[in-house]
């Protein structure tokens, strides 16, 4: 492969150019694992390190090196120990909240083009996780569309995909089956020469197979969902670029167990665009949709219009962003404490009236 193969164009041309790169060369990397990253580029493929600057940066918040990312890597062709010297700028990542309790950020795909969410049509069917990852997507810079898997195994694909299509805000949806093959020419045609496209969703909806029969081999290993809830069990372990037939590179991801959404304030919006734009006309700006006179989202739920599950997935992850945003901005947080020990205050005013009033 060449970089040119591998999705290089002229922003990321330009950024190379703008500074001295030494005996450094272009690549990009293909595959995590274990603290390693395997890049390729106009040489072959090989595994590389970060050096220990380019560690030090990414504690003080710089980029750390992820699939799909551009990197400046040494020693790539002498045989001498591949090291990745900085990473290029991004033009979109797909973010998520890292698992776990800590408060950080976890770049899962870089500099894809599209982003696309696989959904299972078996019994692990949910609408409101695939709001979460769209809100997700449209904040990450990259398009977003949606594949709607196993629709062999779906008893009413119609209505299935109606309703997807309703919150898609736009977002292409796609129906096939990549275990018999139905619908696949249709995607795949949607996929373009030199285009990266990064595959997201849970565990055992068909990432790994609609992989494989793009790829025209089996080149990711499967394995069946469990009967009794159709929840699959992680056998992508590793992220990693594939390069398609036809031109298109594609990211495959393990199944996220959890997504929780990183900085996606503007992607949330957008993803409950319909319900923004009632609340444009709502009585009071300020308008929390939650009984005050005057509601037009109200209104909307009360005659049907609205999704009553929608407005409760929306408020969901607004709570979500709210906290987000308490954690990782200081002054945010500085201003939720100042709000906790004002209401303290009062209740503790109100505590001490009642008791007078008692004596």
């Amino acid at each position: 492969m060449f970089i040119k193969d591998l999705g290089w164009d002229a922003y990321f041309e330009a950024q190379w150019n703008a500074e001295a790169r030494g005996t450094c060369v272009a690549a990009r990397v293909i595959a995590q694992q274990r603290g390693m990253w395997r890049i390729a580029g106009n040489f072959p493929e090989c595994w590389a390190e970060p050096t220990g600057k380019l560690r030090l940066a990414a504690e003080e918040g710089g980029p750390w090196p992820a699939v799909g990312d551009w990197v400046a890597a040494e020693n790539c062709i002498s045989g001498a120990n591949t090291t990745i010297q900085n990473v290029l700028s991004r033009r979109s990542q797909f973010s998520r909240k890292e698992a776990g309790k800590r408060i950080a950020e976890q770049v899962v795909a870089a500099n894809a083009d599209q982003a696309v969410i696989v959904a299972g049509l078996d019994g692990d069917f949910n609408p409101r996780r695939i709001e979460r990852y769209l809100a997700q997507c449209w904040d990450s810079g990259a398009r977003a569309a949606i594949v709607l898997n196993k629709a062999d195994r779906c008893a009413d694909v119609e209505e299935c995909a109606k309703g997807i299509e309703s919150l898609a805000m736009g977002a292409p949806v796609f129906v096939l089956s990549a275990r018999t093959g139905t619908g696949i020419s249709e995607f795949e045609a949607s996929l373009q020469k030199g285009e990266t496209v990064v595959f997201l969703g849970s565990s055992g909806v068909g990432k790994s197979t609609l992989v494989n029969r793009l790829l025209r081999r089996d080149e990711q290993a499967t394995r069946d969902v469990r009967a009794s809830d159709s929840r699959g069990r992680h056998t992508t372990t590793a992220r990693e670029l594939f390069l398609l037939p036809n031109g298109a590179l594609v990211i495959d991801t393990p199944g996220l167990r959890e997504l929780q959404l990183w900085d996606a304030g503007e992607g949330v919006a957008h993803s409950f665009a319909e319900i923004d734009e009632l609340g444009a006309h709502c009585k009071f700006r300020n308008c929390s949709h939650a009984g005050e006179p005057g509601c037009a989202v109200a209104a909307a739920l009360q005659s049907g219009d609205v999704d009553p599950q929608r407005l409760a997935s929306l408020r969901k992850l607004q709570r979500e962003q709210e906290f987000l945003l308490r954690k990782t901005n200081s002054e945010k947080q500085h201003e939720h404490k100042k709000r906790i020990k004002i209401l303290f205050r009062q209740v503790r005013r109100n505590s001490n009236s009642k008791d007078k009033n008692k004596t």
